[in-house]
């Protein structure tokens, strides 16, 4: 066909001359003719401006890219480049839904409606109920007529119960907007910092000649004044900025690239620079808490009233009738409401419903009285006079109430430690030994006492407590030396246990991640006493632990710089002894937010006080497990830090399930949200998201050591392969003078990568499976074998490099020798150097297939039909590429040269042959390696094949209910089944709801 006439039309108008014409008039100088000749036509001809360049400055970049994405190769990283650009367009549109969200100013004495990020510090803002706080603020006053409002601060720490705040008292009863309005006042705050649990302030009112007149008795004005905004607020200071992350395996196969490339450019330069010498040379991879509370009541009979009316008096426990959550109303019993109780704790909401259950029910807090009803039903009323809020140095709390006989008692409870050493009488021996018991199951305990006080004292503890409020510095301490007078000589009452249930098989994995030989770390912002006992019962703490404080107590008895060297001799002297003795001490660690501020700060100061941060992490080396508590977000994220940056490098995985867990689940090289209650901004922000926690264990040690073990085996095995197809094409260039003389024929040269080779290693990534999913389940221990990247480190990489090379110089050379002198086929032909190419690639073909094939383990019908497949598919298309005359080809260079080399019967011994030296050294090394020191894996997988081949019947499945089973791999063990779950609440986050589990391997 001839296409001489669709080129012409192409080349006129595609190159912008449309009046095409067969010939042209040129004037000799441009002169025009004279008059009478032909009409003068002006032609418009190109000036001598010769052009070979392929871009200008204005289409440089929309050309380069058009051509750049028309390679599908290259059309990946544009997808990419758009997903990350659509990803943080939703952030910024998440921004500006939030910035945007309505709020209510008080302005000139009218409410007006604005926008959140027009706030202002000083601003006063209008709050009604069931709103998001727009910014940090100060309550000035409530639709409560006692000041009080209930907050849940989800996303600041990850709690989901209520908790009690007051407004000012000297402006709590504000009715209008003109009295909020009238308010002149200064506030005297400290500067913005990332602290949640901490705030000092002071506010001066400057009142005015008349005092404002309350119009509406029965309704409070909701208020609240603005002091800090923006990224100031404490949310945004514990935030952590989004990084991008990079796998271990893909760092590992930069590392292999960039080595590769080295190779491939020393190749060239060889070559290049032997070139020009031989031309030179003429020769050359739920749910809450137990409503059945277990009160342990070893006291006297006159004793059980009071001790009842403490529990229901004791605590800081509201009472709201009904309540929104997801669109349905709490609180409501059919059709009338009811009321229920809301605490910041679960445990004293627990304790106050148990009393319910027992006679005594807590009714309300109104205009300052708290009201019971007793098991007489009758109505008993004490004024609330102090509430002496808990914290962790004293662990216990306290109010101060009179009774309508106008006595004085102090109620307290808290924990065994701080209580006992405060009673002077009571059943303390008694009380004693049944908290210890309690404590061995399992439950959280709470001592009972109280003393009754007289006028001078509670005027002298008002006196203390006043004062000790009104100081602007140095307040929590004015505080607890007030709080330490005033709670002493206590007659104990009695003692409370509180049991956990941990979600389900939480405990089971833990101890599964601990056998696989990762370390776990428990961050969170619970009280040290409450995340200790969590630790127990999910079996990252056992009885037999031994617990080491570095806490914010301690450091103010000893120096920190005391306690790090101290707590550094004992573990090293436990590691040094523990090499001569069988039975070796497990440590535990548990340390406070405050604590590691202060090892962080003064590392970071340096002050010839040492390197803290490095004892501080020898300590954890040395420790199975370690509690971090009183963690604000920021602090999280930073222990993740310091965990990344150690000297071992580990891999760290962060999982939780709360917005205060977001910046932590950002820093570590995995993060695993939980779409737990506290909503889905940990899922949102995670790398990957689990509805429960016991879906870790399956997704690390079985899905993750998949992966693993797929992704390895594929990266190496594509340089493997690729080592083996270019090294005799570089062997190939000494025997061509380096003329750049292919050795392969170009097709081959074309499908090597895309059809003859790659589909056997895709599958293979996809389904091999080396052990079977109940051993790993079963056995977290295998996961041993791949941890520290073990599989992509430099001797692997450089075995698979050396085999590579050593096949290939057998493919080569062998195939050389072998046809060292000139060589015939049965009629009488010669073996030229296209049929010597072809050699070579059939034997390098079969032998990189039949290598995978050696290490599959994990056969299915797939896996043959790839694997065979791909053979034949070689086979089967060098016949047809070389027996046939293809119209669309100038010429054939492989015509008939696979028939002719089948037609050989040494080139069938040569192939035969090469595959079998080819493969004969890895089959050699992994006998030697299996027989002289086997992994734990390769034991697994001969005691599958042995059961396979005597017909046993495999294990049931890892986890089942109760029984025990023979572990094949250790036949002195036996594996037991889950003995049952303790029943109490679910305790969040390495459960459901706010703690954060880092996990990094050794």
């Amino acid at each position: 066909m001839d296409f001489s006439l669709l080129r012409n039309i192409i080349r006129r108008y595609c190159v912008g001359e449309e009046n095409w014409v067969d010939s042209r008039t040129v004037y000799i100088g441009h002169k025009e003719p004279p008059l009478g000749a032909e009409a003068y036509i002006p032609q418009r001809y190109p000036d001598n401006r010769i052009v070979s360049s392929k871009y200008t400055f204005w289409n440089f970049i929309p050309k380069n890219l058009f051509e750049q994405f028309r390679r599908i190769a290259n059309f990946y990283f544009l997808v990419i480049f758009l997903v990350q650009g659509y990803e943080d367009w939703l952030r910024h549109k998440a921004d500006c839904s939030i910035n945007e969200c309505p709020v209510d100013v008080v302005q000139q004495g009218k409410v007006v409606r604005t926008q959140s990020h027009k706030l202002r510090v000083g601003d006063i803002v209008m709050v009604r109920e069931d709103e998001t706080f727009p910014c940090d603020l100060i309550l000035l006053s409530s639709s409560r007529h006692d000041g009080t409002c209930y907050v849940t601060t989800t996303s600041l720490d990850g709690e989901s119960s209520h908790k009690t705040y007051y407004a000012i008292p000297d402006t709590m009863a504000f009715r209008t907007e003109q009295e909020v309005d009238s308010l002149h006042a200064t506030i005297e705050c400290e500067q913005p910092q990332p602290d949640l649990y901490k705030f000092v302030g002071r506010i001066n009112i400057y009142k005015d000649k008349e005092e404002p007149v309350a119009s509406n008795p029965g309704f409070s004005l909701p208020s609240a004044v603005a002091v800090y905004t923006g990224m100031e607020t404490k949310m945004a200071l514990n935030y952590q900025s989004k990084s991008q992350k990079r796998s271990a395996v893909e760092k590992s196969m930069n590392a292999f690239l960039i080595v590769y490339l080295c190779i491939l450019i020393s190749k060239a330069v060889i070559n290049t620079v032997l070139k020009y010498a031989w031309q030179w040379s003429p020769d050359r991879d739920e749910p809450w808490y137990n409503h059945r509370t277990e009160n342990e009541r070893q006291r006297h009979v006159e004793h059980e009233d009071l001790f009842f009316r403490a529990l229901c008096l004791c605590h800081t426990v509201q009472v709201k009738e009904e309540e929104t959550v997801d669109g349905i109303k709490r609180g409501i019993h059919q059709g009338r409401p009811t009321s229920f109780y809301i605490s910041s704790s679960p445990d004293e909401v627990a304790l106050v419903e148990g009393m319910k259950r027992l006679g005594y029910t807590y009714l309300r807090l109104r205009d300052n009285y708290m009201e019971i009803l007793n098991k007489d039903d009758e109505i008993e009323r004490f004024e609330l006079l102090h509430v002496l809020n808990f914290d962790s140095v004293r662990r216990r709390m306290s109010v101060i109430v009179k009774s309508s006989s106008d006595e004085y008692l102090l109620f307290c409870k808290g924990a065994d430690s701080s209580i006992f050493p405060r009673v002077v009488s009571g059943k303390v021996e008694q009380v004693k030994a049944r908290v210890e018991q309690n404590a061995v199951e399992g439950l959280r305990t709470l001592c009972v006492a109280y003393k009754r006080l007289s006028e001078s004292e509670y005027q002298e503890a008002c006196h203390h407590l006043n004062e000790a409020k009104l100081a602007l510095q140095d307040r929590e301490q004015r505080l607890a030396q007030a709080y330490d007078i005033i709670e002493r000589d206590f007659v104990l009452l009695g003692a409370t246990a509180v049991e956990d249930r941990l979600q389900e098989k939480a405990a089971d994995t833990i101890e599964s991640l601990h056998k696989a030989g990762m370390k776990v770390w428990v961050l969170t912002g619970d009280k040290m006493e409450t995340a200790a006992a969590t630790c127990y019962a999910s079996k990252l703490f056992r009885r037999s632990t031994q617990i080491l404080e570095l806490t914010k107590k301690r450091t103010e008895e000893q120096s920190l710089h005391d306690v790090l060297f101290e707590l550094n001799r004992t573990v090293l002297r436990q590691r040094s002894i523990s090499g001569l003795s069988v039975d070796c001490l497990d440590f535990g660690l548990i340390i406070d937010g405050a604590t590691l501020s202060a090892v962080l700060k003064a590392n970071q100061e340096g002050a010839g006080t040492g390197n803290y941060r490095e004892i501080f992490l020898e300590i954890c080396r040395n420790c199975s497990a370690v509690l971090c508590c009183r963690m604000a977000p920021l602090q999280k994220a930073q222990i993740v830090k310091l965990i990344k940056s150690s000297k071992e490098h580990p891999i760290t995985l962060a999982i939780g399930d709360g917005a205060n867990d977001v910046s932590m689940i950002l820093e570590a090289h995995v993060g695993i949200g939980i779409m737990g209650k506290e909503g889905r901004q940990a899922a949102r922000n995670s790398d990957y998201a689990i509805p429960k926690f016991k879906h870790l264990k399956k997704m690390l040690l079985v899905h993750g050591h998949y992966y693993y073990i797929r992704i390895a085996e594929l990266v190496q095995y594509f340089f493997y392969k690729n080592v083996c197809f270019i090294f005799p094409q570089f062997l190939y260039q000494f025997f061509c003078g380096f003329s750049q003389q292919p050795l392969y024929d170009t097709a081959y040269l074309t499908l090597y990568n895309i059809s003859f080779t790659s589909l056997p290693i895709l599958l293979y990534s996809l389904v091999e499976q080396h052990v079977t999913m109940e051993t790993l389940k079963r056995e977290p221990s295998l996961y041993r074998d791949i941890a520290k990247n073990s599989l992509l480190r430099w001797p692997v990489f450089l075995y698979w490099t050396c085999l590579g090379v050593f096949d290939a110089i057998i493919f080569f050379f062998g195939a050389y020798f072998l046809f060292d002198n000139t060589t015939f086929t049965s009629n009488g032909q010669m073996f030229g150097n296209w049929t010597f190419g072809t050699l070579v690639f059939t034997v390098l073909v079969f032998t990189v297939t039949l290598k995978l094939a050696l290490d599959t383990h994990h056969w299915t019908w797939i896996n043959h039909f790839v694997i065979w497949g791909s053979l034949l598919f070689y086979v089967i298309f060098s016949l047809l590429w070389g027996g046939i005359i293809w119209p669309f080809l100038n010429y054939q260079r492989m015509y008939y040269v696979f028939m002719q080399m089948l037609s050989s019967g040494p080139a069938w011994l040569s192939i035969i042959l090469l595959i079998t030296v080819s493969l004969l050294p890895d089959v050699i090394k992994k006998v030697l390696c299996r027989a002289m020191c086997p992994t734990a894996t390769e034991r697994a997988q001969k005691v599958r094949a042995a059961g396979a081949l005597e017909g046993c019947v495999a294990p049931g499945p890892a986890g089942g209910g109760g029984g025990s089973e023979r572990d094949p791999l250790h036949p002195d063990r036996t594996c037991e089944g889950d003995s049952g779950e303790k029943a109490a609440r679910t305790y969040d986050s390495m459960m459901s709801n706010s703690h954060s589990t880092p996990l990094s391997k050794p």
